[in-house]
């Protein structure tokens, strides 16, 4: 399966893209901020099955970046993971309204996006 990892600090996407190795997927992509994410969904040589997106970015913010998806014919269906700082429950509620599938909080563990993966990506 083929990810695409979005945020804006390149340590935070190379944490997540070793995390993802523990948790078994090895192919992922990555952008800087929401403008260069939806030009890899756009332009994608392969199809991306899953987004991982940060909230706060510079150009397009995690938010405008998923309503952007949301959007979109061809990738409103693709399942949509923010990891971010803002814990905020009135925070969470807004980024699910944009349709984020679900939400981790830093700092996170292994074992946590493993567990999210699992919820975002088995079928109700």
């Amino acid at each position: 399966m083929r990810v695409l990892i979005v945020d804006d600090s390149a340590t935070m996407r190379r944490i997540i893209r070793n995390n993802l190795k523990f948790a078994g997927y090895d192919d992922a992509v990555e952008a800087g901020n929401g403008v260069e994410g939806l030009a890899c969904l756009e332009g994608a040589d392969a199809p991306i099955e899953l987004v991982i997106t940060d909230w706060n970015m510079p150009e397009m913010n995690g938010i405008d970046f998923v309503k952007a998806i949301r959007s979109k014919e061809q990738l409103k269906h693709l399942p949509v993971l923010m990891i971010t700082t803002v814990a905020e429950r009135e925070n969470i509620m807004v980024a699910l309204a944009a349709g984020v599938t679900n939400y981790i909080v830093k700092p996170f563990d292994a074992e946590t996006l493993k567990k999210k993966l699992e919820q975002v990506l088995t079928p109700a």
